[in-house]
């Protein structure tokens, strides 16, 4: 992975604990986007703030999603990571949901790579009996890439093509079993890229 440079890190998401796995297992911090019902939270408040997420409102005007973008731009601007979880909100059933455009828009606009990561078996976590019987979870990292640059407004072809391309690259590092709404595009004799970490 690259150890310089604006980066947007994409991954599934399953459980309250991905972005904190993901943060022990990156050797850059990565600044997280995070819907803002979570900074209502006594538990998480705080947390988030030492983590220097800041908040999306996933139902807000359009000045709240304007904000929220231009803290994302500052942040690649100033060369720093940022975190994303493109599904929008965790899959309860642990397979990858559809994608939303806003990173993929995001990358191609602004011509930054994306890294792809693959959360498998956090939705093994439940309760707290993974206390003493602690499931196997794995971080497969994936190859940075670019989404083809678009000068200007994309228009909504422009937008799936480039947020299934997108979300394909996050399909190819789970099983078939995780993959979902992009199994089909897997095929199920998808073979994992990346590497374990």
């Amino acid at each position: 992975m690259p150890l310089a440079g604006p980066l947007i890190i994409i991954a599934n998401h399953v459980h309250l604990l991905d972005p904190f796995l993901l943060m022990f297992v990156f050797p850059r911090w990565i600044n997280f986007m995070a819907k803002e019902e979570l900074f209502h939270s006594f538990f998480l408040e705080p947390i988030l703030h030492w983590a220097q997420a800041f908040p999306v409102h996933r139902h807000g005007t359009t000045r709240d999603k304007q904000k929220a973008l231009k803290q994302a731009k500052d942040i690649l601007d100033k060369g720093l990571f940022l975190g994303m979880f493109p599904e929008g909100k965790r899959s309860r059933e642990g397979k990858l949901m559809i994608g939303k455009s806003g990173s993929a828009a995001m990358a191609s606009q602004m011509d930054v790579p994306l890294l792809p990561v693959g959360i498998i078996g956090t939705d093994k976590i439940k309760g707290i009996s993974w206390l003493w019987r602690r499931p196997r979870i794995v971080i497969n990292i994936g190859q940075p890439f670019k989404l083809p640059s678009v000068d200007g407004k994309l228009n909504k072809s422009q937008m799936k093509l480039l947020t299934d391309s997108m979300m394909g690259k996050i399909a190819a590092l789970l099983p078939p079993e995780y993959q979902g709404a992009y199994f089909a595009a897997q095929g199920p004799q998808n073979e994992m890229e990346g590497s374990n970490k």
